[in-house]
């Protein structure tokens, strides 16, 4: 069994971002800037901006942090977006979600230029990487795939089941690893809560990737000899071990499943470490004018 490390591809592919700033500072170019809009103080939310900005830091980027309280008038919001639409100086930006309820997510992200669209929520985004063409992939999922890749594991032809259908995992990494690509063409099955045979459906899979959001819920006896799981859950579930007396828990049983994999990765340390980096490479291509020209 092999541990797929992502805090250590994670910190790779940084060093390899911040070299490409150095070179493209040396030759006179513009140093790329990232904004994030932040709305409200949902503590999730507040750390995993902090951790952009500073991220962005760290690799030589120009970053702006635009925060607004959680009764902003969806109206301003808008008029916010539309300003970072029109700056010149920012490459991308990202409006965390989620979002209030009295605001549209889906009117938010509709609104944000799609060139500019570096967390590749965008519908016309999503609707180039299901067929194939350059664009902004969700962090995610484009770090689930640069994972595969690095540890130069095998899809073509295998039998991946992908664990949850939502917007910006499940969906995205079915038409991606059912791709022309590599990594890609596999076949492609994905499974929600209204499937049924589903434990027959993962024996049956060579790759599975979880993003149910139900921790724990792949077992040993759901998965055959030598599969590859990649683990998308984190869920906070009570940890008397931990001194926040919480801990972070994936949708896999780690303990039972692992030893019968080829390879897995781990929670916390997989796929989590490698969505932040994801999105500094697509705001690297944003400020190259490297997708969408």
């Amino acid at each position: 069994m092999v541990l797929i490390d992502g805090k250590a591809v994670a910190a790779q592919i940084k060093k390899e971002i911040a070299e490409e700033v150095v070179l493209i500072k040396e030759a006179g170019g513009k140093t790329p800037h990232l904004a994030a809009v932040l709305v409200g103080h949902d503590g999730g939310s507040e750390t995993y901006v902090a951790a952009k900005v500073r991220t962005c830091e760290e690799v030589g980027f120009k970053s702006s942090l635009i925060h607004y309280e959680d009764d902003v008038k969806e109206e301003e919001l808008l008029a916010c977006v539309e300003r970072l639409n029109n700056d010149t100086d920012v490459d991308g930006f990202i409006v965390q979600l989620p979002l209030p309820k009295h605001i549209s997510e889906q009117k938010i992200i509709e609104a944000i230029d799609y060139r500019k669209d570096v967390d590749g929520f965008h519908p016309v985004n999503v609707g180039r990487m299901s067929i194939g063409l350059p664009c902004f992939v969700s962090a995610t999922p484009a770090g689930i795939l640069e994972l595969i890749k690095r540890y130069g594991i095998e899809t073509k032809g295998k039998h991946c089941v992908v664990l949850g259908r939502s917007n910006i995992v499940g969906k995205p990494m079915a038409a991606l690893m059912m791709q022309k690509a590599c990594p890609g063409d596999c076949t492609v099955t994905v499974c929600h809560s209204r499937s049924q045979n589903l434990k027959e459906m993962c024996l049956s899979a060579d790759i599975i990737i979880a993003a149910l959001g139900v921790p724990e819920f792949l077992k040993a006896d759901m998965v055959k000899e030598g599969v590859v799981v990649i683990d998308v859950g984190t869920t906070r579930v009570p940890g008397a071990s931990t001194k926040s007396g919480f801990k972070l828990t994936g949708d896999v049983k780690f303990d039972e499943v692992s030893p019968k994999c080829s390879y897995i990765t781990p929670v916390p340390g997989g796929v989590g470490p490698m969505t932040i980096i994801s999105l500094m490479r697509n705001t690297l291509l944003a400020g190259k004018k490297a997708i969408c020209k």
